[in-house]
């Protein structure tokens, strides 16, 4: 059993911001995988189905990025699942614009979200699929930054780079995490 979330905030106001690209990936994963989220306790929307023999579940915690560790926690207590059936989804600025990078431990990097996560779950091993951002423009402040909606001219960069983070975790569930980074971290082909 696998329980895959997409970080984000929630509100209408951060659907196009950089800081939702997970809500995003997870979105076209509940389209391709036809599991919707029509669940909402456990403070998240979230949905469950079979992928290929797998039991999934799909989630956007309805916490605000920075306690997303409450909503995790609460769905891993729910599924009795311990943090090795966890695989978390985020943006990343550390990782150069388009690239994804797939780790399994490390610190939060200044994610309030993963540190959110590690502290609420006493532990940095879990699953991570981290999708590019760069650094923002000179003398603009990261949280300004990430909370910026996503502009025409990167539309494209970004389709790509949620397209390819939708079609890494597809590969970690069906091929395992070794051929999923191989075929997919770093830049894109």
């Amino acid at each position: 059993m696998w329980l895959i979330v997409g970080l984000g905030n929630p509100g209408p106001e951060y659907v196009f911001t950089r800081h939702n690209l997970g809500f995003q990936v997870v979105d076209e994963l509940s389209r391709v995988w036809g599991i919707p989220l029509s669940r909402k306790n456990l403070d998240a929307y979230w949905g469950q189905g079979r992928v290929g023999g797998e039991t999934i579940i799909l989630a956007q915690p309805q916490t605000y990025m920075n306690l997303s560790g409450r909503a995790v926690s609460r769905l891993l207590t729910y599924f009795r699942l311990t943090p090795e059936a966890l695989l978390v989804i985020h943006d990343d600025l550390d990782v150069p614009l388009g690239r994804l990078k797939i780790v399994d431990r490390g610190g939060p990097g200044g994610h309030r979200g993963v540190a959110s996560i590690m502290a609420t779950l006493d532990t940095e091993e879990f699953l991570r699929v981290k999708l590019g951002l760069g650094r923002p423009p000179e003398m603009m402040p990261a949280e300004a930054f990430v909370l910026s909606r996503i502009t025409q001219e990167w539309e494209e960069v970004f389709a790509n780079l949620l397209d390819r983070a939708a079609q890494a975790v597809i590969a970690i569930i069906e091929s395992g995490v070794a051929a999923a980074r191989t075929r997919f971290h770093g830049e894109p082909e």
